[in-house]
């Protein structure tokens, strides 16, 4: 069977983009995108699809030329013919189910930025651009609600995000866990450090990790934080820096083997993003077995196992992330291996097997 598989932008490598590239290699399929970061894609494992990878044309860096583009883009392509079945992998290249039939998307969540985060982020900017952007995300929804019915097979990455496709598109989705490839995290012995993985946007709170660390001096933490080189992305790394403490290290792009190295020698992983819509970076920290602090919410509630593989915390700030540190630190002084063997074992619910298996499924149905 020949596989096409659409994802908005490959510039910028994070979950979205790593299950895309999972899907792509998995079943020998083409990757239709809009830009490329090749050096990024073959830094994370990826070399092997490069020739794969193929862009429908560059998109800005800025919001919201570079979505507004990447939906006028991907409502043209017009692949039918060419191949037997479409993956739809990223929500901003969903106009792509218009022309492109029989298809399945795989739903990280309805679009953040114009239903969930809505508010959080009008709340962030100034109030000129306020109504501006009342009115696009307004806009945005009516071309999501119409695109969104030219979805064949529903498939989702959490029941958080199910619980957002039926709140925003009274619809229903087939929960698949995304896929991680846990025979890769070698578990190690601890070193004196914490890691926390994410990219550089306000909704994933990384400001609350730096105020909890000022508390605490005598721990470490390693940030692994990407961005875009927008102004929103480069004015969140700005404001970031420059609340950094002496005793947190930010590493803005980090290669597949020091990714993996600094999994695996991590005292635990640090995690603060909102309403987060399943959060694999959290079982690729239990994968190499290391505990997880998180909020109590999001997909962070399906994956981490209280008290077994981690923490989480009911009302996430600067104070009670920084009791939890001292807390779970405190345990692995006493125990280096409290959390190790029932974070491994959780991780392995994920593997790529399971995943591929059940997208397989959805395609014959």
């Amino acid at each position: 069977m020949r596989i096409a598989i659409f994802h908005n932008f490959m510039d910028n490598i994070g979950g979205a983009e790593i299950v895309c590239l999972y899907l792509t290699r998995e079943f020998n399929a083409d990757l239709y995108t809009t830009n490329i970061d090749k050096e990024k894609i073959k830094k994370m494992g990826f070399e092997d699809i490069l020739p794969r990878i193929k862009s429908i044309g560059n998109v800005p860096k800025e919001a919201p030329f570079r979505q507004q583009l990447t939906f006028m883009k991907f409502r043209k392509l017009n692949l039918k013919g060419k191949y037997d079945f479409f993956i739809i992998g990223g929500d901003w290249a969903i106009p792509a189910a218009v022309n492109n039939k029989p298809n399945l998307e795989y739903f990280h969540s309805p679009l953040n930025e114009i239903w969930a985060f809505r508010d959080y982020t009008r709340n962030s900017l100034k109030p000129w651009m306020k109504p501006i952007y009342q009115t696009w995300t307004s806009y945005v929804r009516i071309l999501y609600k119409k695109y969104f019915k030219h979805v064949e097979r529903r498939v989702c990455n959490s029941q958080n995000t199910l619980n957002r496709i039926k709140k925003y598109l009274n619809s229903n989705a087939k929960i698949i866990f995304p896929p991680v490839d846990v025979k890769r995290y070698p578990s190690k012995k601890s070193e004196d450090f914490w890691l926390s993985v994410n990219r550089l946007v306000n909704h994933k709170r990384v400001d609350i990790q730096l105020d909890a660390f000022k508390k605490i001096p005598e721990q470490k933490l390693i940030i692994v934080g990407s961005y875009e080189q927008s102004k929103s992305f480069l004015k969140e790394k700005k404001y970031l820096e420059s609340i950094l403490p002496k005793n947190v290290e930010v590493i803005h792009w980090a290669e597949d083997k020091t990714l993996i190295e600094l999994y695996s020698k991590c005292k635990g992983f640090i995690t603060t993003a909102k309403d987060e819509d399943f959060g694999m970076t959290a079982i690729e920290a239990m994968a190499a077995g290391k505990p997880v602090i998180a909020p109590n919410e999001g997909g962070y509630k399906e994956s981490v196992i209280e008290g077994k593989t981690g923490f989480l915390i009911e009302d996430i700030n600067e104070d009670n992330l920084a009791e939890a540190i001292k807390n779970v630190s405190g345990e692995l002084e006493k125990n280096p291996d409290k959390y190790k063997n029932n974070c491994i074992k959780q991780a392995k619910k994920f593997n790529i097997t399971n995943f591929i298996n059940q997208i397989k499924e959805e395609i014959d149905k």
